[in-house]
């Protein structure tokens, strides 16, 4: 990255092979480790679409193509995922999930901090139930 041309986020990720290496981490953490029991509950049985729908919107968010608001709309984040029970467990699940999935990435430490601490402001906010 130069000052006379700097890259996007979605440059620096890798672009969409770099994104869905991230995604396809996460939910294979998610799907094995056993303290992410209560946010995997949350998922359906088969991860595909969850996998799909999180790679099109991480695109978009991150300065690429925007497939998610081409196929859904805008992604009215919180709206969502009201229907789902979110207090701090599953915001520390979710995160724990993405902390593991950032740490096999081979972008720079800085990335993958600023990743984490831009996807803990979401988690938070996603929450909807005390505790």
């Amino acid at each position: 990255m130069t000052e006379t041309n700097p890259q996007s986020l979605f440059e620096v990720l890798g672009e969409e092979a770099g994104i869905r290496r991230l995604v396809d981490d996460f939910y294979a953490v998610m799907d094995a480790e056993s303290f992410a029991a209560g946010i995997r509950a949350l998922h359906p049985a088969v991860l595909d679409g969850s996998r799909d729908k999180f790679f099109w919107f991480l695109c978009g968010w991150s300065g690429g193509p925007d497939h998610y608001i081409e196929r859904y709309g805008h992604p009215r984040l919180r709206a969502r995922h009201l229907p789902f029970a979110i207090a701090t467990p599953e915001r520390d699940q979710w995160l724990a999930c993405m902390q593991q999935a950032l740490a096999r990435q081979s972008w720079p430490d800085a990335v993958k901090e600023k990743l984490l601490e831009s996807f803990f402001g979401t988690a938070d906010w996603m929450r909807n139930q005390p505790g």
